[in-house]
């Protein structure tokens, strides 16, 4: 299966503890994260992560790509709602490809542990 990590500048720190936390469970996936974000779990965890772009140098369309070409499975989007984004058109694009293709979405910490917790109780 593979999982897109990305996750807005205030929630990086929130993203790698997340993934620290369910390392077991992610480690067993084919992991994909917009590039800051790829960067520091790589850094800051024992996972494999597959940087791609920046988000504000296309790395959530990038992700959108993967969702539209059945090539994402779930994708786990830390967002700051609380700051405006400049590349607040391709965030709204990726979540409305995930909402057509049927794809689940964790947009914080709480429904990315519950997402997490089912992908791994129906891959058993």
């Amino acid at each position: 299966m593979r999982i897109a990590l990305i996750a807005h500048d205030d929630e990086k720190a929130d993203m790698v503890a997340f993934a620290n936390e369910h390392e077991r469970i992610l480690d067993e996936h084919d992991l994909i994260a917009t590039g800051t974000t790829g960067s520091r779990l790589n850094d800051e965890t024992n996972l494999e992560v597959t940087p791609l772009e920046s988000g504000p140098l296309g790395g959530d369309l990038m992700i959108g790509s993967a969702v539209a070409n059945d090539a994402c499975d779930a994708v786990f989007f830390f967002r700051d709602p609380m700051t405006a984004q400049p590349h607040e058109p391709d965030i709204s694009a990726l979540l409305r490809i995930c909402d057509v293709r049927g794809i689940p979405l964790a947009t914080n910490r709480a429904s990315a542990t519950a997402l997490l917790t089912g992908l791994d109780a129906a891959i058993e």
